[in-house]
């Protein structure tokens, strides 16, 4: 029996609430008949807009409000991928506790609006908590039953399981990296399995619906216990010879004479001899060694107390403090004491790692206190880069009013474009109710200090008129919000609603066309604008109509933004912060890899704005001209340069491939295809589009990075000395990110809380992801061999180059 047959928590210690992640229906679904008299015979494409009610039933009885996820309608399969937070904590849960999921149509009538149903229980036969994907097959036409037994259970019965469910339990352990990859083999393996798939649905004759569900997973199994109930006592032993499980409730406890001894090791009569002690050379290489731990590493017992007992020697090493404020028994009120009286004399820290003392981990107000000091050396451009992670510290600060939002508040009264960005960040996360206390204190402090703000920048500006110009940015997307739900109202193509939005531009809302007075723009809050041009405004063609606005400036010019509604874009904006960071540290290292890190702002949960940047995606370039050399051949010729064109934009195409090549797979960002690779004029490559990362990806077996063939094509083939000069650029950028790996990493940590889908849905997991990516085992040499190894395997791989050729047939049928 393995040890972990004994590691487990128990149900009611959980103070969680109940998560899952609703991700795709498989199936077909019955086609809807046209109602056009001319053509009633006919039968359309369903075109459906589907949407999952799910709802929590502890013994039969609806426990709390039904949760919805958004509307899907971009066809089969529909995924959704959402993540579902329930109001129920676990440890609220019965053993008898299921949730209830229906499938429901909006496109179609009352009638026919129900797809399906299905129930799930959430503890096993054994009372341990489920956990991971789950298929369930739904009823069709029946709405999910919460009765306990139910009527629609979603498990599907044993005599009708086949090989397909084999295989895709054991394609989840692939998934998991529990099955060991080989190439050639894993590709024969998806071939086969894809028959398999085809075999079994035409002998159901695509008859069954099936819901795939995704349960949150825990460290160690979850086993179900009632609150104040007794564990301990042994269950009945039967006669027979069976192998009875006993829970250890020990485990993960402390061990009592461990502590003893590690105290008595530390007794602080001992710190006199502390003083004069130096660590031997073994002693000195395990120190360094563990000094190159990432800030996600725990550290042993072991390790713990030796950086304790050379504490007083490790006080010039500035790298050493957020390891050795680690090991401090915080509870110990003597041994807190001299850990914050070493604090105040270490060596001064860099911000990197004063980053790290704001995050979770550390409780002290005093610890929390120092770093803030830390970063108060930093200038308002670095401190800008961590702005976004600075708000999000505010949740784990002890008080509402702490000395991190004091020292936002008074950064912001001397920098107009800082208290402009605090005041956005804090705004969106007033909607989390756990936290909105502390955010709204922040928010508060600013708005009554902001009157102060013109005498540090704009002596000759009035301070009421300066926080007027910050509120009516609020007032303006509210407008372009209100502007957004007339246009989709409007029945018809695009143009009719193209229409429409400038007909409101310039007659009932003109206020719009001509600002009474300019207003500061929120993505850039030194230009000041002036009015919207209605001419140049205009709506993209998708489901969710977003706004293409064109905003005159004050100095004469222009700038042009697209505004979203209904569509979360945080993720997008902590992404594009991240490619500025990875920009600024890369020109540090006088390396300009031409990236574009456009400008994205979230101005609520579910809307926000981006800089439009004039460009194309690869799949209208090679749609229309074959080729990338042909297309940049249109904007650059050179008769004498290379492939025809010249050599500065071939340098920057060059560059732009691998900056991004690198920072997209450090990032982990996912479902890359043509459509989200824009191209500009002067040869710039850059991704937009960032609904999947930290590893998450719709499509199966993802390359480790998205360099397509026609983007090696474009460099003069695989064999061309400017394919080995975007290796090398690739190389020397990786090698310069993995040096700030620590910067990262904190930066990411202090996300940990936030509600951006793919860190919430497993912070910790997400973030040892990232860590993997950098290898922080390997020398630089080294990881120059191994990422020259990567691009190979990502410009080699055959299935994702069979997913793109699927998803442009899907882009040519829509």
């Amino acid at each position: 029996m393995s040890g972990n047959e004994f590691r487990f928590f128990l149900s009611c210690d959980i103070n969680l609430p109940v998560t899952l992640s609703i991700e795709k229906l498989e199936g077909i679904l019955p086609p809807i008949k046209s109602t056009n008299s001319e053509t009633e015979s006919a039968t359309e494409e369903r075109r459906a807009e589907l949407y999952v009610e799910c709802t929590l039933y502890i013994d039969g009885a609806p426990f709390g409000l039904p949760t919805r996820t958004r509307l899907e309608s971009t066809g089969p399969p529909s995924c959704w991928n959402e993540l579902i937070t329930l109001s129920t904590k676990y440890r609220d849960l019965t053993v008898h506790s299921q949730l209830a999921l229906t499938v429901w149509d909006v496109s179609c009538e009352k009638d026919e609006g129900l797809i399906g149903g299905a129930t799930i229980l959430l503890f096993n036969s054994k009372k341990q908590l489920k956990t991971g994907k789950q298929k369930l097959r739904l009823w069709r036409g029946k709405e999910a039953d919460g009765s306990f037994p139910t009527t629609t259970p979603g498990k599907v019965p044993r005599h009708e399981r086949g090989e397909l469910e084999r295989l895709e339990k054991l394609e989840n352990k692939y998934e998991r990296g529990q099955i060991q990859r080989v190439d050639w083999l894993d590709r024969l393996t998806i071939k086969a399995k894809e028959r398999i798939k085809e075999r079994e649905s035409s002998k159901n004759g695509g008859s069954h619906l099936y819901l795939i569900v995704d349960f949150c997973s825990f460290e160690h199994r979850v086993v179900f216990q009632e609150s104040g109930a007794n564990f301990l006592l042994p269950s009945p032993l039967t006669s027979t010879n069976e192998i009875v499980i006993v829970w250890d409730p020990e485990v993960g406890k402390i061990n009592p004479s461990e502590h003893k001894q590690l105290k008595l090791a530390r007794s602080l009569t001992r710190g006199i001899i502390d003083r004069d002690l130096k660590p031997s050379s073994n002693e000195r290489k395990s120190i360094q060694r563990i000094l190159k731990y990432p800030p996600t590493r725990t550290l042993s017992g072991d390790e713990r107390q030796l950086l304790w007992k050379f504490r007083f020697s490790l006080m010039s090493e500035k790298r050493a403090l957020t390891k050795f404020l680690r090991c401090v028994e915080w509870s110990d009120v003597q041994e807190a004491k001299q850990a914050l009286e070493l604090m105040g004399k270490w060596v001064m820290i860099d911000v990197s790692d004063a980053l790290e003392l704001l995050s979770p981990v550390f409780e002290s107000e005093e610890v929390r206190a120092y770093a803030v000091s830390v970063l108060e050396r930093a200038d308002d451009e670095e401190l800008q880069c961590y702005l976004l992670q600075l708000v999000q510290a505010l949740r784990f600060e002890r008080s509402d009013k702490s000395r991190l939002s004091h020292f936002l508040v008074q950064r912001a009264l001397r920098n107009i474009e800082f208290a402009s960005f605090l005041r956005w960040y804090v705004a969106v996360e007033l909607h989390d109710p756990a936290y909105a206390k502390r955010f709204y204190c922040t928010h508060e402090i600013l708005e009554e200090n902001m009157m102060k703000l013109a005498a540090g920048v704009n002596g000759d500006e009035d301070g009421f008129k300066l926080w007027q110009s910050l509120v009516r940015q609020t007032e303006l997307t509210a407008q372009l919000c209100s502007i957004m739900r007339d246009v989709r109202n409007v029945r018809g193509n695009t143009q009719k609603k193209i229409e429409k939005l400038r007909q409101l531009l310039s007659g009932l809302l003109s206020e719009l066309t001509y600002f009474e007075e300019p207003i500061r723009s929120p993505m850039a809050p030194n230009v000041l604008i002036t009015g919207i041009v209605p001419s140049e405004s205009s709506i993209f063609k998708s489901a969710l109509h977003p706004l293409r606005l064109t905003f005159r400036t004050a100095n004469g010019g222009s700038c042009k933004i697209i505004f979203k509604k209904g569509d979360d874009i945080r993720q997008d904006q902590l992404v594009i912060q991240m490619v500025s960071l990875m920009d600024r540290l890369l020109k540090l290292e006088n390396l300009d890899l031409h990236l574009t890190p456009y400008k994205v702002l979230a101005t609520g949960q579910d809307e926000g704005m981006l800089e439009f940047i004039p460009s194309r995606s690869l799949a209208q370039i090679l749609s229309e001209h074959r080729s990338i050399i042909s297309y940049l051949q249109k904007f650059h010729p050179d008769e004498h340069g290379p492939f025809g064109i010249t050599a500065t934009c071939l340098e920057t195409f060059i560059k732009s491939c691998a900056g991004y090549s690198v920072i997209t797979y450090i990032l982990g960002i996912g479902d890359r295809h043509l459509d989200n690779l824009l191209l500009r004029d002067d040869g710039r490559l850059f991704h937009v589009d960032f609904g999947f990362i930290l590893g998450r990806d719709p499509k199966p077996f993802p390359p480790p990075m998205k360099l397509c063939k026609e983007m090696v094509e474009a460099m003069g083939g695989a064999e061309s000395q400017y394919y080995t000069r975007f290796k090398s650029y690739c190389c020397e950028a990786y090698n310069i990110l993995r040096k700030s790996s620590n910067l990262i990493l904190n930066l990411f940590h202090l996300m940990a809380g936030s509600n951006i889908p793919d860190i919430a849905s497993d912070p910790e997991k997400g973030i040892l992801k990232l860590q993997e990516k950098f290898r922080l085992d390997l020398d630089d040499e080294a990881c120059i061999h191994f990422f020259q190894d990567l691009i190979n395997e990502s410009v080699s791989a055959l299935f994702p180059q069979m997913v793109e050729t699927i998803h442009r047939w899907a882009q040519y049928w829509r």
